[in-house]
């Protein structure tokens, strides 16, 4: 009789660590999520600075148009990015583009001038910032979850339940520069 209790009592510890672990994956999953929600609302407003941007350089800049469509043209693709490593490609190209038109902006006095341009440069230099910031907290959280699927008896519970890593959102080491939100100079 005592032994049925002991015996019993040893499946409820481990019913109730199971039921404890999935909660935990489920929640785990759940923050990546919300933090990919966070970077995506990010890249949104960024990919709408970027056509007031580009007309506000357009008419400064009239022998500049392969920079102007580079812009755009990354700008479109990061728009179509579907997966987190796509996404990451084509903030990268994103990125340079961007880099390219502040560069080509230095050599016109007038338009480093303009009220909108400046104001325009700030907005994207404080998206920028902000993408960082949620990119660190989504990367953050799928290392919580890679922790729990790479550790026993987690993981356990983890492959019993389909439970999968994700993708770091990690910008390519060929754009080392990237790291950086984008310089805005005056």
């Amino acid at each position: 009789m005592e032994t049925s209790y002991i015996l019993l009592g040893i499946v409820v510890v481990i019913g109730l660590w199971v039921v404890f672990a999935y909660n935990r994956f489920v929640t785990f999953v759940n923050r990546v999520k919300e933090a990919w929600a966070d970077i995506d609302v990010q890249l949104k407003r960024r990919y709408d600075l970027i056509p007031n941007l580009v007309e506000a350089v357009k008419g400064y800049v009239q022998h500049e148009r392969g920079t102007l469509e580079k812009v755009t043209e990354a700008r479109t693709k990061a728009m179509g990015a579907t997966t987190v490593a796509e996404h990451a490609e084509a903030e990268n190209m994103l990125t340079g583009a961007l880099k390219s038109l502040f560069a080509v902006s230095e050599a016109y006095p007038d338009l480093k001038a303009n009220t909108n341009f400046i104001e325009l440069q700030r907005e994207l230099s404080d998206t920028e910032n902000k993408i960082q910031a949620a990119r660190r907290f989504y990367n953050g959280v799928v290392q919580e979850l890679s922790v729990a699927l790479e550790s026993f008896p987690s993981n356990i519970i983890g492959k019993a339940f389909g439970f999968a890593a994700r993708d770091y959102f990690e910008l390519g080491a060929e754009e080392q520069a990237a790291k950086q939100p984008v310089k805005v100079s005056f």
